[in-house]
């Protein structure tokens, strides 16, 4: 099967100033914990960075990082819309390292659900820097088995990272267009599980997540033909 390259889903929190969800909008909050056997978190990570705790206990809720991330977010989209970034996504990678070496990866408590979308979707963007998006897998994981991000963002960052090596995916999150219709960028490593394990991800099947993005490809071509 030829490798595909997972098409560029624009992230809609349904914050203001952000856009209200939409059908490109990738789902975020998910209903439920996988178990620990089906998260898929990268092994032995040794990023040039160093993270530091995941801090789950007396974390006051911190508005300036908060708004910081979702700045970046909101830039983060822009570019990604086509629109004008200025900052560019290596600025952000090298913003997010530094906040998570000073406070470990972005949680609910300390930035609130959407701070910690707007932290996921800066990693997930960064392809360029694979070893980054490994670690923040693992920080990620880590987060969410605390009940401190979302499993829906593990998830799709898991494929990411399993996309960008080549190897087949778990929740089929990622995928590419050929000739208008929506084809998984790499397959599937349970297909007979998929629609469970995105369940227990909060995610929809994977027959509907296809049909919404159908509908981009078909889109898509349309404007290239």
């Amino acid at each position: 099967m030829r490798r595909l390259a997972p098409l560029a889903v624009v992230v809609a929190l349904g914050l203001g100033g952000c856009g209200d969800s939409d059908s490109s909008s990738e789902q975020t909050s998910p209903a439920s914990e996988p178990s620990s056997t089906e998260s898929s978190s990268a092994s032995s990570v040794s990023p040039t960075w160093t993270p530091a705790p995941l801090e789950t206990a007396g974390v006051s809720f911190d508005e300036k990082l908060h708004d910081e991330l979702m700045a970046m977010f909101r830039r983060d989209q822009a570019g990604q819309k086509g629109g004008i970034d200025n900052e560019g996504p290596d600025a952000r990678i090298a913003r997010l390292k530094q906040i998570v070496a000073e406070h470990g990866w972005p949680t609910f408590d300390l930035v609130g659900k959407d701070g910690g979308d707007a932290a996921w979707i800066i990693a997930q963007h960064a392809d360029l820097d694979p070893d980054f998006q490994a670690a923040a897998l693992e920080l990620l994981t880590e987060a969410a088995e605390a009940g401190q991000a979302s499993w829906g963002n593990v998830a799709y960052l898991s494929d990411r990272v399993a996309v960008a090596k080549g190897d087949p995916q778990t929740y089929g999150t990622q995928i590419g267009c050929v000739k208008g219709k929506a084809k998984l960028a790499t397959p599937l490593t349970e297909p007979d599980q998929v629609d469970r394990l995105r369940a227990k991800a909060g995610l929809d099947p994977l027959d509907d997540y296809l049909a919404e993005l159908d509908e981009i490809c078909a889109r898509e071509q349309q404007r290239g033909s």
